[in-house]
């Protein structure tokens, strides 16, 4: 079978010969890939970024946001049945710790875990691909359009999910309030996919919601933004519209993440999904903000990959988005390419981009719904 596999530290992609994975156990579940979501992550893997190959091996299989359909399944697997679309999730345990052990390897404890396309297993960007019924999450056919975002999704609803928990567990009023976060301002940082998508879920549970980015009015990511009800807001940085109950970051950018602490309300949480790059130093008025954090009961979370249950979350709010507005969040999908094109691009991120797709068994590359 055809997969896309780079070299770890070495910039370019290209279609590799693998053989097709075979079920061996009886709680496996094998998959035809359907499409795979490019994200920035595989594209800094192109261009030689941040990568490891699996032990022994000089090659990495790239993509870790997928969509398939069961071809077959072991002999003890209930969850999934042949025929029904599905999704892995990205992260495997260490196998040592509790959390991981707990099924909870997003929160791995010894950093020893592995990630599907990313670090130490092989990923998605291929026709086939088996693993464990703990791992797969089924998705309901009517968003078989959109489940190729369920993992991007998982990672806000994650971060989502656990700000308010903070919420319920330290502010009286949250705590015994139902639909608390209804009419509360938040702020999004940073309207790629993972942003627009946290807009999403912050909106499905009546926020107030405002985006922050750089882009003109007109951009396509600004309108989509609206069209759910949200806000957009492009500064200064000085001037927040009000201060905020959520912040949450996917900008990647840390200057402007230390900045929106300035925008947190009293009691407010802080969550960071967009892991900033390179190692420029900053110049912060640290004991000002540290003493807004102590004295406003702030706090700041920082949150990475998702457990299955995150996935399950994804699942049910993309759902409850398509009843409200319909196929929205499929404008989402920008560009599908062949894996042929994604190599031809070599890393580089197309114009005008939201979210762009390999097709491995949908309807194809060279489109832009």
């Amino acid at each position: 079978m055809r997969a896309i596999a780079i070299t770890p530290g070495q910039p370019g992609a290209r279609l590799v010969s693998r053989t097709e994975p075979a079920i061996t156990a009886p709680d496996h579940v094998k998959v035809k890939v359907v499409r795979v979501g490019i994200c920035g992550t595989d594209r800094e893997e192109i261009v030689g970024g941040r990568a490891q190959a699996p032990t022994g091996q000089t090659e990495l299989v790239i993509g870790h946001e997928m969509l398939g359909r069961v071809v077959e399944v072991g002999q003890e697997v209930t969850r999934v049945a042949v025929g029904d679309l599905a999704v892995f999730t990205v992260r495997r345990g260490c196998g040592e710790c509790a959390n991981c052990n707990m099924g909870r390897n997003d929160m791995c404890r010894t950093g020893r875990y592995t990630e599907r396309g990313i670090h130490g297993q092989d990923g998605y960007q291929t026709e086939f691909v088996v693993d464990r019924e703990v791992y797969v999450t089924r998705v309901v056919p009517e968003l078989e359009p959109v489940g190729v975002l369920l993992e991007p999704l998982s990672i806000v609803e994650k971060a989502i999910d656990d700000a308010l928990r903070c919420f319920a567990l330290r502010d009286p009023e949250a705590a015994i309030t139902p639909a608390w976060l209804a009419g509360r301002p938040c702020l999004v940082a940073g309207l790629g996919p993972v942003g627009l998508l946290a807009a999403l879920v912050l909106r499905l549970r009546g926020a107030e919601v405002y985006g922050l980015d750089i882009v003109p009015d007109s951009d396509g990511r600004v309108q989509w933004l609206q069209e759910i009800g949200g806000k957009y807001w492009k500064g200064p940085l000085q001037k927040y519209p009000q201060l905020m109950d959520i912040v949450v970051d996917a900008s990647g950018f840390a200057a402007l993440e230390f900045n929106l602490i300035d925008a947190l309300a009293p009691n407010a949480v802080y969550a960071l999904t967009g892991i900033p790059g390179g190692d420029k130093a900053l110049s912060i008025q640290g004991a000002a903000l540290l003493r807004q954090l102590v004295l406003g009961n702030q706090v700041l979370l920082g949150s990475v990959n998702a457990a299955r249950g995150h996935f399950q979350m994804a699942v049910d709010d993309l759902a409850a988005a398509r009843r409200l507005w319909g196929a929205h969040a499929e404008k989402l999908i920008t560009h599908r390419r062949t894996p042929e094109e994604l190599i031809a691009a070599a890393g580089q991120r197309p114009q005008g981009v939201i979210k762009a797709v390999v097709e491995w068994s949908g309807t194809g590359g060279s489109q832009t719904p």
